[in-house]
C-alpha cells in the first residue's frame, strides 16, 4: 500500500509499504478516509523532536472505516466509521491511573509511538477509536481531535461572562478556538495573525474582528480596555512577548502552539501585573464532546479546509503549509482519492 512516511527530520518520503495485515488482539485496522496535516507533524519534521521510531507513518488526525478486528474487541464493528484518539499513554503511570492520560509519563502520539494515518490502512488500538456518525464529511471528522484539543483549551482558559478575548494565530487551533468562542462566549472576539488572506478566512466564519498586535489598536476595538483572556497559538517566543503587552492586569493567556525557541522575558512582569500563562496541551475527555461539535458546526468547519490532498501531494502540501502559503485552516489527505 502507499504511505507517507517520515525518517528523520526533513525527510519525507511517499512509499509502497505492507499494509498492516491483521490486527493483533486489541487492535482494529481501518481503511483511513481522511487525515489532518498538524503544525505539530510540520514541527516534527523541521526538528525530529518526537522521533521515537524510524521510518514511521506520519498522521495523528485522522478517520476511518473499520475494515478488520482483532481478537478480544467489543464495542466496534467491520464496516463502522470511527476516528481516532491521537494519544498513545502507557496505562501504569500515575498519571494514567488518574484517568489525565494527557499526561502520562510515557506519552507518545499515533504517527509516532504507532503507525499513523497517512496511509491507505493503519491498525490502532481499539482504545483508541471512537464511533463517529457516517453521514459526516470524513474531512471534518478528521478534525476531531483538533477541536478537542480546542475544547480543552477554552476549559483551561476559564472565561467568564462578557470577557473580550484575544486569539493569536489562526490556524488550526486558533482558528477553532474562534469558531467556538464565536458560538458558545458572549464577550468580544479579536483574532490576530501575520497571515492576513487565513485571518480573514476565519473572521468570515467566526464574525470576529481582526486586529494587529499593538495594544493602542486594540484599546481603540474595545474603546479603552484591553483583552482579560488570550490564546497564543503561533509558537512565536517573539509573538508571545509581544502579546504579554496587550492584556490587562491579572490576564490570562492558554499557551497551546508548539513553540520553537526559548521565551526570554522579565518573570517581574508576570508577577507584578498578575498574568497568568497556562498550558494547554492535548485534551482529557474531550473528544466525544468534539464529535457532538462536528455535527454542529459542520457548514463552518467544511468553510475552514484549505486544501484536500492524495497521498502524493504531501510533501509538497508540508511544503506550502511550511512557507505560510495556506488560506485555509487545514490540509486534509485522503488516501483513497479525492472526490
Amino acid at each position: 500500500m502507499k504511505a507517507v512516511r517520515l525518517h528523520a527530520a526533513g525527510d519525507l518520503r511517499v512509499e509502497d509499504i505492507p499494509a498492516p495485515g491483521t490486527p493483533a488482539p486489541g487492535w482494529v485496522r481501518l481503511t483511513v478516509t481522511a487525515a489532518g496535516i498538524c503544525g505539530s507533524d510540520l514541527h516534527n519534521f523541521r526538528t525530529g523532536q518526537w522521533i521515537t521510531r524510524a521510518p514511521s507513518v506520519a498522521g495523528h488526525e485522522l478517520t476511518g472505516i473499520v475494515a478488520e478486528l482483532g481478537e478480544g474487541v467489543e464495542g466496534l464493528g467491520v464496516g463502522q466509521s470511527v476516528v481516532a484518539d491521537s494519544r498513545f499513554w502507557c496505562g501504569a503511570c500515575t498519571a494514567c491511573l488518574g484517568q489525565r492520560h494527557h499526561l502520562c509519563e510515557k506519552l507518545g502520539f499515533v504517527g509516532e509511538a504507532c503507525d499513523g494515518g497517512f496511509a491507505e490502512q493503519v491498525n490502532l488500538p481499539a482504545r483508541l477509536l471512537l464511533p463517529v456518525d457516517p453521514a459526516i464529511d470524513p474531512a471534518v471528522a478528521a478534525m476531531a481531535e483538533p477541536l478537542a484539543v480546542a475544547l480543552h483549551t477554552l476549559r483551561r482558559l476559564a472565561l467568564q461572562p462578557g470577557e473580550p478575548v484575544l486569539v493569536l494565530g489562526c490556524g488550526t487551533i486558533g482558528g477553532l478556538c474562534a469558531l467556538l468562542l464565536a458560538r458558545q462566549h458572549d464577550g468580544p472576539l479579536l483574532v490576530a495573525d501575520r497571515n492576513a488572506a487565513r485571518a480573514q478566512r476565519v473572521a468570515e466564519v467566526t464574525g470576529a474582528t481582526i486586529v494587529p498586535l499593538e495594544a493602542e489598536a486594540i484599546r481603540a476595538v474595545l474603546k479603552g480596555g484591553l483583552p482579560m483572556a488570550a490564546i497564543e497559538a503561533t509558537g512565536s517566543t517573539a509573538a508571545l512577548a509581544h502579546l504579554l503587552g496587550c492584556l490587562e492586569g491579572g490576564g490570562r493567556i492558554g499557551l497551546v502552539g508548539i513553540f520553537h525557541g526559548r521565551l526570554d522575558i522579565d518573570p517581574n512582569h508576570l508577577v507584578e501585573r498578575e498574568v497568568s500563562l497556562i498550558g494547554c496541551h492535548a485534551f482529557t475527555d474531550e473528544l466525544p464532546t468534539a464529535l457532538t461539535a462536528l455535527t454542529v458546526h459542520h457548514t463552518a468547519l467544511n468553510g475552514l479546509v484549505d486544501q484536500q490532498v492524495e497521498l502524493d501531494a504531501v510533501p509538497a502540501a508540508y511544503a506550502r503549509l511550511l512557507a505560510g502559503e495556506a488560506t485555509g485552516l487545514k490540509t486534509i489527505l485522503r488516501p483513497q482519492g479525492v472526490s
